[in-house]
């Protein structure tokens, strides 16, 4: 989340200098080639996957190019507030997905956790309801997309690395946003531009490869609660570089995340060591 948030900021700090599309492909190039360099290092392991593994690698490419375009669409057409309130259901929809389709625990506390998180990020973006529209269906759809590429991602398990997963996707995403920029005017890249895209396609990079092996290694409604973090972040990157001081209630919302974070992981511990004398005696036996 940290990574991601990251890349806004540096995409911020463009300030539309490049159009849109331009921006994905050229960052998307960048992501690209150094995803393939560690995937190519590391050994390639999609020629060992069945092929019911290779088509869910294939939904998981289509779902990230999906959830791209309908964020960037929103994002010309609406509040970013807005677009961020809806985003919020995903800590939501993602670990309740994945009780139904991948039968991962839910428990009454991580449940409360991650609603008390949300009203922690409502506190900070403060959505108005007269500024929703249309696109707020947009905004929707990419909830679904997200959703079904951290299930897919979550159902490929260790079968393929994370390097493999996110090279796939960022080769959906810069094939469509090149596609796309062509009917666009292209601008000059001026040396300040080329940095921040540099540094916004590092983020991505270092962002994908640990968000997947989170999601590859963690249980979803674990990992899910801290998608609030990034919101944080962004306050802090918000205040330093542009300087946007945020308001008692994004600092009281920010307060409640960090709880919610906190409980969560303290939760996980617990249950760890909890665990730990059933498993010892099991190897004693």
């Amino acid at each position: 989340m940290t990574y991601f948030a990251v890349n806004d900021a540096m995409i911020k700090a463009l300030g539309g200098v490049l159009p849109m599309f331009q921006t994905v492909a050229l960052r998307g190039g960048v992501v690209l080639l150094l995803l393939g360099l560690v995937a190519v290092r590391s050994g390639w392991n999609v020629y060992n996957l069945g092929n019911r593994d290779k088509w869910i690698l294939v939904s998981r490419a289509v779902a990230e190019v999906g959830a791209a375009f309908f964020i960037v669409t929103a994002l010309f057409n609406m509040k970013l507030a807005n677009m961020n309130a809806i985003l919020q259901i995903l800590p939501l929809t993602i670990p309740s997905s994945a009780y139904m389709f991948l039968g991962e625990p839910l428990g009454w506390r991580r449940i409360t956790a991650i609603i008390i998180g949300f009203l922690g990020m409502l506190l900070i973006i403060k959505p108005r309801g007269e500024d929703f529209n249309i696109y707020s269906i947009f905004c929707l759809a990419a909830v679904v997309c997200v959703t079904i590429r951290d299930l897919t991602a979550r159902s490929l398990g260790i079968k393929i690395s994370s390097q493999e997963i996110s090279f796939f996707a960022a080769l959906g995403v810069f094939v469509a946003g090149s596609c796309a920029a062509f009917s666009e005017p292209w601008e000059g890249v001026s040396l300040t531009s080329w940095i921040l895209l540099s540094g916004s396609a590092n983020a991505i990079f270092f962002g994908y490869i640990v968000s997947v092996l989170a999601i590859q290694i963690g249980e979803v409604s674990f990992t899910a609660q801290f998608r609030y973090f990034g919101l944080i972040v962004t306050l802090v990157l918000g205040y330093i570089f542009f300087g946007e001081w945020p308001d008692v209630w994004s600092l009281t919302g920010s307060a409640v995340i960090v709880f919610t974070g906190v409980f969560m992981f303290f939760r996980q511990r617990q249950k760890k060591v909890a665990a730990t004398p059933i498993i010892a005696c099991k190897n004693n036996q």
